[in-house]
């Protein structure tokens, strides 16, 4: 059993602590006022939009170090929704990983909406979250947290590849605000 604290208590949040949850794991869900509750997971999960992030790290940062953090935004432009709003070089996780230089930073669960990750498919297929970093370790543990929930987890690559994923996930979320495809649905990955 692990323990993971996830920060956001919105439909991702709550989806996500689901997952860990259905695993057996022991889940801390904490809300955006809940600042004076100590982080007690080994695990903790950003699962609050990316403009929030900066206030996170500057409350938390001192507890994140020696953590695995996963981070699941996706740097969109949310009044445009045409853009992701971190350099092309780079990431929000590349930028977290930064910020966190005793934590081991992973990117997950964003090309995933919250109704595939509570429901456990996408289409007839089983839900699968990606996931990228530099450490294999940590990877490896997010990976057996989010198997044991009953999903698919697969190794995305490096930290460099979470530009990608991010890239993918601006793509899913524009093509369901512009009703393409549902937030129900999304994209499967069959191996």
């Amino acid at each position: 059993m692990t323990a993971v604290s996830v920060l956001g208590t919105g439909n991702m949040g709550t989806a996500i602590a689901g997952v860990f949850e259905k695993g057996g794991n022991a889940v801390q869900l904490l809300g955006s006022n809940d600042t004076a509750v100590p982080l007690s997971g080994e695990i903790v999960v950003l699962a609050v939009p990316y403009p929030a992030v900066g206030g996170v790290l500057a409350e938390r940062g001192g507890e994140l170090a020696g953590k695995i953090v996963v981070d699941i935004t996706n740097p969109l432009n949310f009044e445009t929704f045409d853009s992701l709003t971190v350099p092309a070089d780079s990431s929000a996780t590349a930028e977290i990983q930064a910020a966190l230089p005793e934590s081991r930073v992973v990117k997950a669960f964003n090309t995933t909406f919250a109704a595939t990750l509570a429901s456990g498919r996408v289409g007839g297929q089983p839900t699968t979250v990606q996931i990228a970093g530099d450490d294999a370790d940590a990877k490896s543990r997010i990976a057996e947290a989010i198997t044991a929930g009953g999903l698919n987890a697969i190794d995305a690559g490096a930290l460099r590849r979470a530009r990608e994923l991010e890239a993918l996930g601006f793509l899913q979320i524009t093509l369901a605000a512009g009703e393409k495809i549902s937030w129900t649905g999304g994209f499967a990955v069959q191996a």
